[in-house]
């Protein structure tokens, strides 16, 4: 937190500081008015495109690996992981059902199998344990 604090502190601080120097340059009538509200602009023009660029730049997300001894030790089933990771893209029992070619009643014991196995009772827990544990993307 303090790598993101501090360096804005001292942009923050630099600004104020160029700022005061303009304001006393204008006072003294060292330059034009023109040149003020030049470089005024161009400051605020290159530091709107500066921030522009870190808000929008985007750090490649980096390739998941299946935590297999998870897997092992809770004795999930290749099916139990692909009705997973269906549930996880929020498909509902039909959807997992037709996807996959199973009945919605095969589904659904696939479902009661993978809530007893990683100990929870609801759909939004059982994906967030398998995310935590490293089971699904």
């Amino acid at each position: 937190m303090i790598r993101t604090i501090i360096p804005w502190a001292l942009l923050l601080t630099a600004g104020a500081f160029a700022l005061q120097w303009l304001e006393y340059q204008y006072v003294v009538r060292a330059f034009s008015r023109e040149i003020y509200v030049a470089v005024i602009g161009a400051a605020f023009a290159v530091g709107g495109v500066w921030v522009g660029w870190k808000l929008a730049s985007r750090h490649a997300p980096e390739a998941f690996s299946r935590n297999t001894a998870a897997l092992k030790s809770l004795g999930l089933t290749g099916q139990e992981v692909r009705v997973l990771e269906r549930l996880a893209e929020g498909q509902s029992t039909k959807e997992i059902a037709k996807t996959l070619g199973l009945s919605p009643n095969t589904v659904k014991t696939h479902l009661a199998n993978l809530f007893g196995k990683l100990d929870v009772q609801r759909r939004t827990q059982a994906i967030h344990k398998a995310r935590d544990l490293q089971l699904i993307p």
